[in-house]
Order: structure tokens, then sequence, then C-alpha cells
């Protein structure tokens, strides 16, 4: 790569947000999906007992 790409790549703030933008997503992302794994067993719990309560009342 030549110089004056890298150059104009270093200042092009529209990318360097784009990208900023992109990591924050994907440690959200992350953050979502370790909170899923960390309490499968109470959501699952919650949604059987859901789907008892909901089954007992019809």
């Amino acid at each position: 790569m030549s110089s004056s790409l890298i150059r104009r790549l270093a200042k092009d703030e529209e990318a360097a947000n784009a990208v900023e933008y992109g990591l924050i997503t994907a440690v959200i992302a992350v953050a979502l999906i370790a909170a899923l794994v960390a309490f499968k067993d109470q959501i699952s719990g919650m949604f059987n007992r859901a789907g008892s309560d909901i089954q007992s009342s019809s």
C-alpha cells in the first residue's frame, strides 16, 4: 500500500467512527450472549412456569 493511502485512511474519521460503532455493537452482543448463557436455567424455568400457568388457566 502506498503511504498516501495509509495517511488518507488514518485521517478518515467516518471510517474510524464506523469501526468504533462496530466494536461497541460486538461487545454488547457478547455481553448479551454471556448473560443468556449464564441465566439459561432461570430463563427456561420462567418460560416453563408461564406455559404451565397458561395451560392450567384454560
